[in-house]
């Protein structure tokens, strides 16, 4: 016996795409995408200087931490074959996450990597959907006071983690799902961005 799903159930497929779509056309019209201009040529300049970017999030967002650090890594797209620009993911391999898990708690885990890593001169981009991620906050403080630059990819109204943060990325929903899709196109268009001005300025080699 063959089962129908509801209409209403259907339908949920092509409501995704309008939301995403809605959302990121949010991002335009009001012109948030513009912060991420200040924050790549801030990133290019710390690479360009010998620095490095430093990524952390949780759950979703570690994952496009790991993404993103690939990208930077390796290379984005096969039309720009280039050097390998500085950046690791503060998600570290999972002997480094149990071990601090077990030690110091989960509260730890991203600071801990962090203190042993970060230079002056580096940057810091955190990842929190709801910017209330503890982790990542406790990191943003320990930033402050190396005088990292930290830059948040952030979601709703910021959450607390918005005070720690130099500029932010804040998708313009609650939407887990849809801020988690605008976070990383951020994260495409600032990797663009910052590979474009290191190519311009000469630092970054095409190989």
């Amino acid at each position: 016996m063959r089962r129908f799903m509801p209409k209403d159930i259907k339908d949920k497929i092509k409501e995704t795409f309008e939301d995403s779509i809605s959302v990121k056309t949010d991002i335009i019209d009001q012109r948030i995408y513009e912060v991420l201009i200040e924050a790549g040529e801030v990133i290019a300049k710390s690479i360009s200087s010998g620095g490095k970017l430093m990524i952390c999030g949780n759950g979703g967002s570690a994952a496009d931490a790991q993404h993103l650090v690939a990208e930077f890594l390796v290379r984005l797209t096969s039309e720009v074959d280039r050097e390998g620009i500085p950046a690791i993911s503060l998600a570290q391999d999972t002997s480094t996450l149990t071990a601090c898990l077990n030690d110091y708690g989960s509260d730890e885990i991203f600071k801990r990597v962090f203190s042993s890593l970060a230079n002056e001169g580096d940057i810091l981009l955190a990842i929190s959907t709801s910017g209330n991620s503890t982790n990542v906050v406790e990191t943003l403080k320990l930033a402050n006071t190396k005088g990292i630059y930290a830059l948040g990819f952030l979601g709703g109204d910021g959450g607390k983690a918005l005070k720690y943060c130099d500029s932010a990325f804040i998708v313009p929903t609650k939407v887990t799902g849809r801020i988690q899709e605008s976070h990383i196109t951020a994260g495409h268009a600032i990797l663009q961005y910052v590979e474009d001005r290191l190519l311009e300025q000469g630092w970054l080699n095409q190989t």
